[in-house]
């Protein structure tokens, strides 16, 4: 009992380190190209895809089930999302708002799955990622809605008196063009790394409280009880991320499409 109580302490709490996990292919155990992490990106993509090739293989009137949530999934966002926040304009950005939607809904999705237990947006390179394809969206958008110099002119340059853009211009830029891609990348980030953390804190608080002394017994129930909770919450947070995520995006491109921001 002691010498595994010394290894549970010596295990616990989790880490940092274990959102860097070794290579899960023999050849690259040092390379870090190919984790656990990596594998989820990919399913989820390859489940997406899949999923929308099946519904609408044989597309019919009146909609069988696949093609009802498929149809379901792209009528929320189109509607609710892109339409609401953009306005006409916004069906044209609907399939990607669309995949974006749902990318990070089923990879925050993970992170509350028996066995897997983990999000690969807690980890900062996927955020980021689709964070900085936001983020060039919308710069793009606007550039082709207004040119080059009109685009960058309405951005950064804000109907003030004169003697005040020397001060405006600067924080326009940095709201614009630092915060932004910022801002979407570390709110996704640190609530799916946070979320983990935390399961993993009441998980394995329990089996350590069970190894380490009798009397702590009964708050290893306490402690797993929280776990459930902490689950049902996660799965709040899950959907509501990829919500925020997305409507932020679409908002961005309404800004660019806007003739003043």
């Amino acid at each position: 009992m002691i010498g595994q109580s010394t290894v549970l302490a010596a295990e616990f709490p989790p880490s940092v380190e274990d959102f860097y996990l070794p290579s899960i292919l023999p050849w690259g155990h040092e390379s870090y190209w190919f984790t656990k992490i990596t594998f989820l990106v990919w399913l989820s993509a390859a489940l997406i895809i899949l999923f929308f090739l099946v519904a609408y293989r044989k597309p019919k009137l009146v909609p069988t089930k696949k093609q009802w949530l498929a149809e379901s999934a792209y009528g929320f966002v189109r509607n609710n999302i892109a339409v609401e926040m953009i306005g006409p304009k916004g069906v044209q950005f609907a399939p990607y708002l669309t995949t974006l939607f749902l990318f990070i809904l089923l990879n925050n999705f993970w992170g509350i799955v028996p066995f897997v237990q983990i999000s690969p947006n807690s980890h900062i390179a996927f955020p980021a990622f689709l964070a900085v394809i936001s983020y060039f969206l919308f710069i793009i958008v606007g550039i082709r809605h207004h040119g080059f110099a009109k685009y960058f002119k309405t951005a950064l340059i804000p109907p003030a008196p004169w003697f005040i853009l020397p001060l405006l211009i600067p924080i326009e830029f940095f709201s614009n063009f630092m915060v932004r891609p910022f801002s979407l990348a570390v709110r996704l980030f640190a609530n799916m790394f946070a979320g983990h953390m935390l399961l993993l804190v009441f998980t394995l608080g329990g089996f350590a409280m069970i190894s380490t002394n009798a009397w702590f017994t009964p708050f290893s129930i306490v402690s797993w009880i929280m776990t459930i909770a902490l689950t049902l919450l996660e799965f709040l947070v899950i959907c509501l991320q990829a919500y925020v995520f997305t409507v932020l995006t679409a908002s961005y491109v309404q800004g660019a499409l806007a003739d003043e921001h």
